[in-house]
């Protein structure tokens, strides 16, 4: 039997950091991303979730501009819509590229809601960076003009940040499960889910935006995968990145990575969020993580590269 995993990909991975923000680069971004996901089916069933910190920012800037003319909606919708756009693309770039092969798969986008907890400390301290990147003379006129809260986001510029609970439950999971049984590729939980809470027995959105590695360990989990893949823009997990005594890790324990956790080596904006999920994953399953570039994804699962978190 295959072995199944829950593929991460990043919101960076559609819209390329610097590159225009248009249909025509998302689709060619995904239709590459789509070549390494197909290469993975002959020995792994997969469902995909996917970022949407780049795309939902740009949706709230494009709001902006035009809430003289046209109401802005909630977070949650944005998010929502954000997950049926990108959804789309990625049912359509991968269907594409398995007709290229001659293989046959069904494919499907489920709009996945999921529960957050409405006392989460994640409220009060915004920091999940969204849209564009800014300088910091852009910022801290941004925040004086819109009264946006903008932090500095791994050296790569200033970008605003917005609440980021703890996703706990998944609403559609049952859905989700049975998809898989059914040899469906499924994209779930994208842009880490429309988050909801529960209140006097009934769901409500909320303003956040959850972090989809958090969200993918949490249905990797729910769906009893086999391995948790994190695709980011570097081959490796790093200590003292970008400094000149930096050091690549092939293998990480759990307690190795809550260490370097706690000792600050993995920021809260770029690699945190994915050591958390790696931690939160292994922890509770006893299986792997896999954190590495796409573009090395075939050498990786084979163990030639990336940076493995297990027990």
């Amino acid at each position: 039997m295959k072995k199944l995993a829950v593929v991460a990909i990043g919101g960076n991975a559609v819209n390329r950091p610097g590159e225009e923000a248009t249909a025509e680069n998302m689709m060619k971004n995904l239709a590459e991303t789509a070549h390494f996901l197909v290469s993975m089916l002959d020995e792994y069933d997969i469902v995909i979730t996917h970022g949407n910190g780049p795309q939902v920012g740009n949706l709230l800037v494009q709001q902006e501009l035009a809430k003289h003319v046209i109401p802005p909606f909630p977070l949650d919708v944005n998010d929502a819509q954000t997950q049926g756009s990108l959804g789309y693309m990625i049912a359509l770039t991968l269907g594409n590229e398995l007709r290229k092969r001659s293989m046959e798969r069904e494919i499907t986008a489920v709009v996945t809601q999921i529960i957050v907890d409405k006392n989460d400390p994640g409220f009060q301290k915004p920091s999940k960076p969204v849209g564009p990147f800014y300088s910091k003379e852009e910022a801290e006129k941004l925040q004086q003009e819109k009264g946006w809260i903008m932090k500095e986001d791994a050296g790569r510029g200033w970008r605003r940040v917005v609440p980021s609970p703890i996703p706990l439950d998944i609403v559609e999971k049952n859905v989700i499960r049975t998809l898989v049984e059914k040899d469906v590729i499924v994209i779930a939980a994208g842009g880490g889910g429309i988050p909801v809470i529960q209140e006097n027995g009934t769901l409500r959105g909320v303003e956040a935006v959850i972090d989809k590695d958090r969200a993918s360990a949490l249905l990797a989990k729910e769906i009893d995968a086999d391995i948790l893949i994190i695709l980011t823009g570097v081959e490796k997990v790093y200590i003292n990145y970008n400094k000149p005594d930096q050091k690549a890790l092939d293998h990480l324990t759990v307690e190795e990575a809550k260490k370097y956790l706690a000792e600050g080596q993995f920021p809260s904006g770029s690699m945190g969020p994915k050591i958390e999920a790696a931690i939160d994953f292994v922890t509770s399953t006893g299986r792997e993580c896999l954190i590495t570039d796409m573009a090395v994804l075939d050498k990786a699962l084979k163990g030639l590269t990336g940076t493995r978190i297990t027990l």
